[in-house]
């Protein structure tokens, strides 16, 4: 054979490795995205468009190459719907491989412990990454947590989770109240755990707060608890001063210092660990409590105790410049 003929029938075999080099380079090689770059796959979304709104986003060269070797190398691999992100110089192996892992960007809204609906209305409603419009939830109907959301998801959606969770927890909690819980339902259950939240910020207390409130009720006595004074003036909002007498004495559904037993509905949306509280409150001959200043209570069993107690905190706001 004639080093001519050879090199006709070589020239074939050496044009493919090339292109076959190339093929296999491409689906590694890094892509051309100098930064990190958000990608939305919509439902149902087919490999070609996954593939075109890759090309768009800058995370790859083209999209007819990304569907020719995604064919070829990822054949068995199937793409999810989400929110991606593709770090920057991610090759196509990588973008794929993101793609069909399933592990979306989670994007998370916080609802703190105690906070009440028309706040978390405001907060829902101001983040710009959820749909929707959505009415202020029931007082109590949301259980207090980090939910995780994708980018353009209704703000509806994200309330119906939040008080699924709620409706969950009320559910597994409820059958496990103790002998010595004074509430009768899982609505009278949402209701003092929400006094209780709003009384005290330490965890550790929330069993004693609880098991004074309940001594309260089982006496006869006025919860007594400010935060439902507060609630019908502001909805849950900070009052910003202090409360005058006159909204103390003021009769309504909601101030203990007018009326006996628990108001007619939540002031808050309480967590789990003060709904737990006041199903097994800590078994206590306390009756009375108020602010130390350092964030917890004193408590007293008599009035004469707690006065005196009131006293020590007056002491302290006065030395703060408070009165």
């Amino acid at each position: 054979m004639s080093r001519t003929l050879k090199w006709l029938l070589f020239i074939p075999v050496l044009l493919f490795a090339i292109v076959a080099g190339n093929f296999v380079y491409g689906w590694h090689a890094a892509g051309p995205s100098e930064r990190d770059v958000t990608v939305v796959i919509k439902p149902g979304s087919s490999i070609r468009l996954a593939a075109a709104s890759l090309e768009k986003g800058g995370v790859v060269k083209s999209a007819d190459a990304f569907v020719n070797r995604a064919r070829i190398f990822g054949a068995t691999s199937t793409i999810k719907a989400g929110e991606f992100l593709i770090p920057a110089g991610a090759s196509n192996a990588d973008v794929l491989s993101i793609l069909t892992g399933g592990k979306t960007v989670q994007r998370m809204v916080t609802i703190p412990e105690g906070m009440t609906s028309i706040m978390v209305h405001e907060r829902l409603m101001a983040n710009d990454r959820l749909t929707g419009e959505i009415p202020v939830p029931a007082e109590g109907s949301i259980l207090p947590d980090s939910y995780a959301f994708d980018k353009n998801e209704s703000r509806a959606a994200v309330v119906l989770r939040m008080q699924a969770a709620m409706k969950q927890a009320m559910a597994e909690l409820w059958p496990k109240k103790s002998a010595n819980s004074v509430v009768k339902t899982p609505e009278e259950a949402i209701i003092l755990a929400s006094i209780v939240e709003k009384e005290t910020a330490k965890k550790s207390e929330l069993r004693l707060v609880a098991g004074v409130y309940s001594n309260r009720l089982t006496q006869g006595m006025m919860l007594q608890a400010d935060p439902t004074i507060i609630y019908p003036i502001t909805k849950g909002k900070p009052l910003g001063r202090r409360i005058r007498q006159s909204e103390i004495s003021a009769v309504n559904d909601y101030n203990t210092y007018s009326m006996v037993g628990l108001p007619k509905g939540p002031i808050a949306n309480p967590s789990r660990a003060a709904i737990e509280a006041v199903l097994n409150p800590e078994k206590t001959d306390y009756l009375f409590f108020v602010a130390d200043g350092t964030g917890g209570h004193v408590f007293a069993r008599t009035l004469q105790e707690h006065n005196a107690n009131v006293e020590k905190w007056f002491a302290i706001r006065r030395e703060r410049g408070e009165m």
